[in-house]
């Protein structure tokens, strides 16, 4: 299936309350037989195909630090979690890692008894993953068993682990809180939900003591870690359309803040920024659609489109500040801020640098290890990628 003319593989539509998926494999080769019987009509569309990679002077030097591998397989549900100078891994094969940030050397690599869906989300001892059967497992920090437990439906989203809680999303649309010691519940929160959701990179954000978390329907939820109260509820897109394809309105990526501003992105909906000392009001918001996320600093919201065009919006105003069009249909992931470069992925197995100022290309290097799905993370060693292989990289910056 092509969403806005990018072929999602791994960005699925999920019907709440029933079994029942749209299946995207049958959908896109319905599309296939259907291109294929009009191309006798039409001349060839190649509207759809990845931009080919152009050379351009390097501004900077790019380099793979180190690499470690993890398992095999990754999807949209998996981000490597940074604590300190410590980075948590897994892959789709029931493998998780501890990694050290500076040299790349794992400390540990254990093979858990079940695949997985999503992880991780850690903290300084405890390590979070989640399996196809929403089982939350929970390991410390050398790797040994803690608990498990049973979320109230499948878990496809990196779990959040802090404040002696682990929060899980739920395919219910349910938000689930587990003590981090013993797996105990807390609390759980359920909001109404629309008859189709996005399966596309989703995260939680933690700030001014809260839980920032997307749920379908295009809101933000703020909730308190230690007792699941709602504290404020945000609007970034509002469901259009006259079908339940078209209404699909989710949030992606990780919701980000700089100073007062907590900005987010929809599919199908907007960018939105909300200005955090004035109760949560609207500060400006343009109509987009993203499948990855976005990423901040202090003058621009960066977020690529659905077809991967990049576009800078300035954070206080939102106008455009510039566009980058050579990535198209190049499937880029979630991008990171290091400095004054803009870092992403594409599904090549290339990471792209680009200026922060105007969009150019400063960089590229090819990482390899297949299709990458995972958010770039900015950490005060470099660029963290994970590859379609679950293998881990650490891009420095010279």
């Amino acid at each position: 299936m092509r969403v806005s003319g990018k072929d999602t593989s791994n960005h699925r539509f999920t019907r709440a309350g029933a079994s029942h998926r749209l299946c995207r494999g049958v959908l896109m080769g319905l599309m296939t037989v259907f291109i294929a019987g009009c191309s006798s009509w039409f001349k060839s569309d190649d509207r759809n195909d990845p931009m080919t990679l152009t050379t351009f002077p390097q501004k900077t030097e790019a380099s793979v630090s180190w690499r470690a591998p993890v398992g095999s397989g990754s999807s949209y549900g998996f981000a490597p979690a940074v604590v300190g100078n410590n980075v948590y891994a897994a892959s789709t094969s029931g493998h998780v890692a501890r990694i050290d940030l500076t040299t790349g050397v794992t400390v540990w690599n254990v093979q858990l008894d079940k695949k997985l869906s999503a992880g991780v989300g850690a903290d300084e001892s405890t390590v979070v993953v989640v399996t196809p059967q929403a089982e939350v497992i929970a390991l410390d920090a050398d790797g040994k068993e803690k608990w498990r437990v049973k979320a109230s439906s499948e878990v496809n989203h990196t779990p959040w682990v802090g404040k002696g809680v682990v929060v899980v999303r739920a395919g219910d649309y349910r938000v689930q809180a587990f003590n981090a010691e013993n797996g105990e519940g807390i609390w759980s929160v359920q909001r109404p939900g629309p008859a189709l959701s996005l399966r596309a990179p989703s995260r939680m954000a933690f700030t001014q003591d809260l839980i920032i978390t997307g749920i379908p329907g295009g809101r933000l939820l703020a909730i308190e870690p230690a007792t699941g109260a709602a504290i404020w509820e945000g609007i970034v897109a509002v469901p259009r359309g006259a079908s339940d394809l078209e209404r699909v309105n989710d949030i992606v990526g990780i919701p980000s803040v700089q100073g007062d501003l907590l900005c987010a992105v929809a599919y199908q909906g907007r960018v939105t920024c909300f200005d955090i000392a004035n109760g949560g009001a609207t500060t400006w918001a343009n109509n987009f659609s993203s499948i990855v996320g976005l990423a901040i600093d202090a003058k621009h919201v960066y977020v690529p489109d659905a077809r991967s065009t990049i576009s800078a919006f300035e954070l206080k105003e939102g106008a455009v500040a510039w566009r980058q069009a050579a990535l198209r249909n190049r499937q880029v992931t979630e991008p990171a801020v290091l400095g004054d470069a803009l870092v992403l992925g594409d599904f090549e197995g290339f990471v792209h640098v680009l200026s922060t100022e105007n969009g150019a290309f400063m960089a590229r290097v090819a990482v390899g290890g297949g299709v990458m799905v995972s958010p770039v993370q900015s950490t005060p060693q470099g660029a963290l990628v994970q590859a379609g292989d679950s293998s881990v990289s650490l891009i420095r910056l010279n």
